[in-house]
């Protein structure tokens, strides 16, 4: 006897044993349910021959050949990857739109006999839902923005104050990106837009509105990731905690943390090409000589004097924020960090 397949609207991801999304490599990579695993019922390549078919053949035969690429790919699947589950296998599965293609895996997988969920309008539902939560969420935290000049630590203290039970929304880490000229870092690209508010969206839906949120100041682009508008106008009008530090305990922070541009210097190029055209060449020419001296703490307290802390200033001058305490972030080592992320806690927050 066949297992039952249901559509839902809504959906628990802990009640599943695995989210599967059917759609294609470049959908799934484009943005995924949160935990979703990538089982393809046509790929890039087929997914393209399929709808080129469907246009300039007949409808008839696209759903033919289709089907035909379909089940050998499920096939493929249930001797891989699904192989090892047994009779109780709980999946969700979704496709763009909670037809076709989710709808194949769903009725082989109920003749096989596991109980099957699908998302009744696929992504797009779940997009909606996304699209949504991040509109009426923002409104709803107890944001409190970090802010200071560069070099203060402030994702780290950040990191530190969510290790000890704080609520924390690290957009950089979410765009990963550092919101900096020398911002990409340096083990992968940025997500795409639509996969960074899936995540951000996420965290977001896991916050507590009665107790105080974490977040670091930012421009309203993380790289090329735009914060949402939503969040964004949150932040602008949420107190702020200052940030301080000595300009030396900066440099070395700032040596440390940005160790792999230290270690490959021609990253640097293209960065120092862009700013020309707003320092002029004489400034930049001037980094330019620091770093052939290799005199890093030198280039780094002359980015920032030229061109980080005026920036930052201006801006600071520019908007009204209302400020609630100033922490002191020490000497910026890890001990330090650890320290003013306790001080962080233990500031008196408004209600």
């Amino acid at each position: 006897m066949s297992a039952p397949i249901t559509r839902v609207e809504r959906w628990n991801a802990g009640d599943y044993d695995m989210i599967i999304d059917v759609r294609s490599p470049a959908e799934f990579a484009d943005d995924h349910l949160p935990g979703a695993v990538n089982l393809p019922v046509l790929d890039n390549d087929q997914r393209a021959e399929i709808g080129t078919m469907y246009k300039q053949v007949s409808p008839f035969a696209a759903k033919r050949a289709g089907a035909a690429l379909v089940a050998g790919n499920i096939a493929v699947h249930l001797s891989t990857i699904l192989q090892d589950t047994d009779r109780n296998f709980r999946p969700l599965i979704y496709c763009w739109r909670g037809g076709q293609r989710s709808g194949s895996m769903a009725r082989i997988f109920s003749e096989i006999g596991w109980r099957t969920d699908l998302i009744d309008g696929g992504y797009k539902r779940y997009r909606k839902q996304v699209l949504d939560g991040l509109d009426s969420l923002p409104q709803t935290l107890r944001l409190i923005v970090l802010r200071g000049r560069t070099g203060l630590a402030k994702t780290h203290i950040l990191q530190a104050a969510r290790a000890k039970g704080a609520q924390v929304i690290d957009l950089e880490g979410l765009a990963n990106h550092r919101g900096s000229l020398l911002g990409p870092e340096p083990d992968g690209n940025q997500p795409p837009q639509r996969l960074f508010e899936s995540r951000l969206h996420a965290v977001l839906c896991g916050l507590d509105p009665a107790r105080p949120v974490f977040i670091e100041a930012e421009s309203n682009k993380v790289g090329q990731i735009h914060v949402p508008a939503a969040l964004w106008a949150a932040m602008r009008g949420a107190v702020s905690v200052v940030a301080d530090a000595k300009i030396e305990h900066r440099v070395a922070f700032l040596c440390r943390d940005y160790a792999h541009i230290i270690a490959n210097p021609v990253h640097l190029d293209p960065l120092l090409s862009w700013v020309v055209t707003r320092l002029g060449h004489d400034i930049v020419d001037g980094w330019r000589d620091l770093i052939a001296a290799g005199d890093w703490p030198g280039f780094v307290c002359a980015v920032l004097d030229d061109h980080y802390d005026p920036a930052y200033d201006k801006s600071a001058s520019q908007r009204n924020h209302e400020i609630i305490a100033t922490l002191d972030a020490g000497t910026l080592d890890a001990n330090a960090i650890d320290r003013a992320a306790d001080r962080l806690l233990a500031l008196r927050l408004p209600e």
